[in-house]
């Protein structure tokens, strides 16, 4: 076997695990949007989305062990490792927010949750298409495109949780304000790290274009 014929497998390889990652990523941000949207079995919904976050965590190792073992790969390793973190993190924020939404016991969930959740699923789309589309460097309008709307959702978001979290103040109590406050903290935190893995994207794309 040559040395071309080797590389191949391990690039594909690689984006196979990015793009599983990024369909756990988007299968996590609809579970969450199902979540908010029908707020009923909450405890089962919340597991759920513990199980999706386990399944990123998983590939997150993988990918970590493979590219232990591999010289070359088909971008950079620290690229590859930071784009698997911030896809990792996006996950860690959703799981965070439903976890809060359950232990906190919430009884409903406000309307500005929904569009935040709406907000990350759209994000996540997004980011999920950038990922599938790193296999052809010569998609520059695409990745581009997608990288893009990551940022303006991203601005939509901060803007949606100034006015939830000022309305807090007038609507409910001490209590409910601190842990509706830090549900939408959380919630705003995943469009962030959505924005952060679009960066490392287009990084990657800068670097090998």
């Amino acid at each position: 076997m040559g040395f071309k014929e080797w590389i191949i497998p391990q690039e594909k390889h690689f984006f196979e695990m990015l793009e599983m990652q990024a369909d756990i990523v988007l299968e996590g941000a609809e579970a969450l949007l199902d979540m908010t949207k029908d707020f009923s079995r909450v405890a089962q919904k919340r597991d759920k989305i513990k199980e999706i976050e386990h399944k990123g965590d998983e590939v997150v190792h993988q990918l970590a062990e493979a590219l232990n073992k591999t010289f070359v790969t088909p971008i950079d390793h620290d690229d590859l490792s930071k784009l698997a973190s911030r896809l990792d993190d996006i996950l860690d924020f959703i799981e965070a927010a439903s976890h809060r939404m359950w232990s906190y016991e919430l009884k409903t969930v406000p309307p500005d949750m929904v569009r935040l959740a709406e907000v990350i699923l759209s994000s996540a789309g997004e980011v999920n298409h950038a990922v599938k589309d790193l296999r052809n460097f010569k998609k520059k309008n695409e990745i581009l495109k997608h990288c893009i709307e990551v940022n303006r959702l991203e601005n939509l978001a901060d803007d949606i949780t100034h006015v939830a979290v000022a309305n807090l103040f007038k609507k409910y109590d001490a209590v409910d304000i601190i842990k509706l406050k830090e549900v939408y903290e959380n919630l705003e935190m995943a469009t962030d790290k959505c924005e952060d893995a679009a960066d490392v994207i287009k990084d990657v794309f800068v670097k090998n274009s």
